[in-house]
């Protein structure tokens, strides 16, 4: 069982909309996820704009692969390095710690990431 950035098992990010990188709900990661989609984030308007803006549009549906669009408030699973970048530009999103892979430790400090604490 994958653990969050507590030790403690990972908790289900969403299953509306399903997300993750193995779309299983949970911000597991393995060899295949080049990305480390491992932080389980609130989304913001401010985030989504700032994500299409640097070529990531999670805001417009993707029919074609099974991608509903992402609106404010909504849980996602995002790459450690989108999260962080976010971060150093001042629209880093809310993080659901308890649904936040332990690898994401690999990338951002707990510190960092307890200051941006969502509780569900």
């Amino acid at each position: 069982m994958a653990k969050n950035v507590f030790g403690e098992n990972l908790m289900l990010c969403s299953s509306s909309p399903m997300t993750g990188y193995y779309r299983n709900g949970c911000c597991e990661t393995g060899e295949d996820d080049r990305g480390t989609h491992t932080v389980c984030a609130i989304m913001t308007e401010d985030f989504l704009t700032f994500s299409k803006e640097k070529g990531n549009d999670l805001s417009t549906p993707r029919p074609e692969w099974n991608f509903p669009g992402l609106n404010p408030g909504d849980k996602w699973c995002l790459c450690a390095s989108r999260w962080m970048e976010a971060y150093r530009e001042n629209v880093a999103p809310m993080v659901f710690l308890e649904a936040t892979n332990e690898k994401t430790l690999d990338f951002i400090g707990l510190e960092e990431l307890v200051k941006f604490a969502f509780k569900d």
